[in-house]
């Protein structure tokens, strides 16, 4: 603002610089300076009517890419008219039981040019095989799309709990789709790695470096193991990072990654493709670190997280809503989520210098620390696994490490906040105004849920049954040959109208459901 001349990036002549390996300074060597990361926002609530009135709204405020939260029944792939679902449909996000919602989600959206993320991961190939439909009833060829599946199952066993289906089978089907993408969607992302969920279920930064980052390689031992070339599958390989309100260690997080994924490929698995090495990834602020007690504080915390996200140099960006502590955000809530990623784009001059912390003491000393860390955890699942990342990782579901791991991490935290040794402002300590007037909230209403299940019942109506059958009867006989890649044939089947839950439990009737053994 001063007029001072900024050169593009700071550093020694003989240093790394951003662009070069191992990525530590960051993937790019122009960073934001020619493109702003994409301001990526996460909506779902209700029918898929109501979601699609939203994403235009976000369209319209300038955000460029959409990110589907579905609802709960979706994600453990029931139908909206499953009675262990009554008072869940539509809360969470949006209910998706058939082709049809799928289409009513996009109607007048041109997937073609909008790039779209879907975080849901047992279903995730049955969601993929309805969006290439989709968009092919839209006259958008597979080329043209773009976006990425969530689809990593292995920090569901970890972490979020959302599982169907036993390790090994839902592995299957991140293969199947990964080869999918690999043959048919040059543009798409078949799993975004996801640390996210890691961090909120409880564990340290560290832990949640490490866990991402090993579950990563665990997905390219897989890909290699179905005959796929590291330098076919891994530049489409994406990350999805937790921005938390920790503000440096973030930053450093990010950072060490990046290193660590660079070297990794490189000297482990062999990729000579620099885009294999190059680790891009998505970033959302901490919904953990909201409170639900003086909820306007969590634009500060959300603004302070964003730009941890950003100065550690993330591809994409998710920003919370200021009142998703209490529920779905609001409209408004959602705009100002938004506006703050603006604020950080266009007013604050950080995308002006590429990785403008780099050489900081702290900052760097702090990078070598966790992934120092990190490596031990590496260390530990190599050996579980006598040599495979992919066979310790398994190893370390089946006997309840990770789970452990998190846990303790997570109730050590809680006694620090229990003992205020941790401060969090309005919770343990300044708590003044905890008891101002409540702010407004989004409500998903009985009626809404009543008519996605009208919704449903219609569809089931109106379509062919003996195609639906045939269908699916085609897709159980093809689950059970390990070599077949599903994905074609669940395009087929979710054109007939079949549901999510006739295709989940065609599978389940092949693969089996998975419990949880308890760890005392």
């Amino acid at each position: 603002m001063s007029g001072i001349p900024l050169e593009p990036v700071y550093g020694p002549d003989d240093g790394e610089f951003p662009g070069q390996f191992p990525y530590t300074r960051g993937p790019y060597a122009s960073m934001y300076r020619s493109k702003l990361w994409t301001m990526r926002m996460f909506a779902g609530f209700g029918t898929a009517t109501d979601t699609n009135q939203r994403f235009r709204s976000i369209l319209a405020a300038g955000g460029d890419g959409l990110s589907v939260a579905f609802d709960l029944p979706t994600l453990m792939g029931r139908d909206s008219d499953d009675p262990l679902c009554e008072g869940e449909v539509g809360k969470c996000g949006v209910a998706v039981d058939t082709l049809a919602d799928m289409e009513d989600l996009f109607a007048g959206i041109d997937l073609g040019t909008v790039t779209t993320s879907m975080t849901i991961n047992s279903p995730a190939s049955l969601v993929l095989a309805m969006y290439v439909a989709t968009a092919e009833a839209a006259g958008v060829e597979r080329a043209r799309l773009g976006g990425t599946l969530q689809n990593d199952i292995l920090k569901e066993y970890q972490a979020q709990k959302e599982f169907i289906f036993p390790p090994r089978p839902s592995m299957r089907l991140v293969r199947d789709t990964i080869q999918f993408a690999a043959a048919e969607l040059p543009r798409w992302h078949p799993v975004s790695i996801s640390g996210y969920h890691i961090r909120e279920a409880g564990s340290t930064a560290a832990q949640e470096l490490a866990f991402t980052v090993a579950n990563g390689f665990a997905y390219v031992e897989l890909a290699a193991q179905a005959g796929l070339a590291v330098d076919a599958f891994a530049p489409r390989l994406s990350f999805f990072f937790n921005a938390h309100i920790d503000f440096f260690e973030e930053i450093a997080k990010y950072r060490a990654a990046r290193r660590i994924w660079a070297r990794w490929l490189r000297d482990r698995y062999g990729a000579t493709d620099e885009r294999s090495t190059r680790m891009r990834f998505h970033t959302q602020t901490a919904g953990v670190s909201l409170t639900a007690q003086q909820p306007e504080l969590n634009i500060a915390r959300t603004a302070i997280e964003a730009l941890a996200g950003v100065l550690g140099g993330t591809q994409s960006l998710h920003t919370n809503s200021m009142d998703e502590a209490l529920a779905l955000p609001t409209e408004r809530a959602a705009r100002i989520a938004l506006r703050t990623q603006q604020v950080i784009a266009h007013e604050t001059g950080v995308p002006a210098v590429a990785d403008p912390l780099g050489g900081s003491w702290f900052v760097e000393s702090l990078t070598d620390e966790l992934e120092r860390q990190a490596e031990e955890i590496f260390a530990h699942l190599d050996e579980l696994g006598g040599g495979s990342m992919l066979e310790g990782v398994h190893a370390a579901l089946d006997d309840g490490w990770f789970q452990a791991e998190i846990a303790d991490a997570a109730y050590e935290l809680e006694r620090r906040l229990e003992d205020g040794r941790r401060v969090v402002v309005g919770v343990n300590r300044y708590t003044e105004g905890n008891d101002d007037d409540p702010i407004d909230t989004l409500r998903i209403t009985d009626e809404q849920e009543q008519a996605q299940v009208k919704r449903l019942q219609a569809v089931k109506a109106d379509r062919d049954g003996v195609a639906v059958e045939a269908a699916l009867d085609r897709l159980r006989t093809e689950a059970a040959d390990p070599e077949v890649n599903l994905l074609p044939t669940l395009i087929d089947t979710v054109r007939t109208y079949a549901t999510e839950r006739e295709n989940i439990d065609t599978l389940a009737s092949v693969f089996g459901r998975h419990v949880e053994t308890p760890q005392l």
